[in-house]
């Protein structure tokens, strides 16, 4: 059984007005990670490509221009749709400062999806434009904060979320859990994953945080999610919009140099150790000046780094230079393969582990 047999078997992946072939859906990865290459591509495939506004100004493509990062996330939208007449969404965390108005950006452009995390996006529903066809998927950490989240939205706005994306502590990059929670069993995608689909029911779920195989999307979808999300595995491809450097990073990892980070953000992040972490154990990264004012939480004076700057660096310089996200299976990448030929890979999977069965 291939993915789109049991596709088949169970119906369409359905969100809202969308129907997608592929029950897979791209993380949005910032800064500069997924642009319109990476989200176009794997729309073109069948899944949902993902673009991130995340400091998206700053990237090498729009950065000598001086614009607005809602100035260049429209620019991307539109980039995006003139490669692909396929799905895509906008990831947008809901610390940054400009949330509300890249939310509105995105919107306007009539972006299929906004996926919103790092943070509980209450007032979400509130910033859309009247009559926009923008669906919602908030990204939650546990049933408690889904239907916290429901019944805010139900109360306030008359609406519920599109689809819920359940993320477990598996992932790359800002982590929806205490530190102490995230090598806990109890706080394993597994383990979150049923109680969020039962507390959300009938919405779509969308399991997210260490899926890296095709087993690990028959696991998913057999728990009962409706996709999965994948960021970190897809980074190792041909149309992902991240410099080389960064991939060979991924490409070079060893399952040890896979740590979690504090971020400035306020949140456990999870990044490939190099020099630049290890000077930030060591003290000596402490930013002078907040040049972006990009995180609404940021205190710079008590900040251990510029989360823009370590982000950015990633993007233009050496791997060692900047903060490099990675989920927990990065190191298990060992090669840069064309999107095609990765999804392939993923169906092989998927079906040598349906043969078992």
């Amino acid at each position: 059984m291939t993915i789109l047999d049991h596709l088949k078997a169970r119906g369409p992946l359905t969100i809202g007005r969308l129907s997608v072939p592929l029950p897979i859906v791209q993380g949005g990865m910032g800064v500069g990670i997924s642009l319109s290459g990476l989200a176009s591509a794997v729309a073109n495939l069948g899944g949902i490509g993902v673009l991130s506004a995340a400091c998206i100004s700053r990237t090498p493509r729009y950065a000598k221009e001086k614009i607005t990062d809602e100035e260049a996330l429209t620019r991307e939208i539109r980039r995006a749709r003139s490669f692909t007449d396929g799905v895509f969404g906008v990831n947008i965390m809901v610390a940054t400062a400009n949330f509300d108005t890249l939310v509105r950006a995105a919107a306007e452009e009539e972006a299929d999806i906004i996926f919103a995390g790092a943070g509980l996006p209450l007032k979400l529903p509130g910033l859309l434009p009247k009559g926009s066809k923008t669906l919602l998927a908030p990204i939650v950490s546990s049933a408690k904060a889904a239907m916290l989240l429901i019944k805010w939205w139900g109360d306030k706005y008359g609406r519920v979320p599109d689809a819920i994306v359940a993320e477990g502590p598996l992932a790359g990059g800002h982590l929806g859990f205490k530190p102490e929670q995230i090598n806990d069993p109890a706080f394993s995608l597994g383990s979150i994953l049923d109680p969020i689909i039962q507390a959300v029911r009938p919405i779509p779920v969308i399991a997210a945080g260490g899926i890296y195989s095709g087993g690990d999307i028959k696991q998913a979808l057999d728990a009962g999610a409706n996709a999965v999300q994948m960021g970190t595995r897809l980074v190792a491809t041909e149309e992902c919009d991240a410099p080389d450097a960064f991939k060979q990073a991924y490409i070079a990892a060893k399952k040890e140099d896979i740590v979690i980070v504090q971020s400035p953000v306020g949140m456990p992040g999870r990044a490939l150790s190099n020099d630049f972490l290890r000077s930030v154990n060591a003290g000596t990264t402490a930013p002078t000046a907040c040049r972006y004012h990009c995180i609404q939480s940021c205190a710079r004076q008590k900040a251990p780094y510029c989360i823009a700057d370590a982000l950015l660096n990633s993007l233009k310089g050496t791997a060692q230079e900047g903060l490099l996200f990675a989920g927990a299976n990065a190191w298990r990448i060992k090669e840069i393969l064309p999107l095609k030929k990765l999804f392939n890979r993923l169906d092989d999977e998927f079906s040598k582990e349906s043969a078992h069965e």
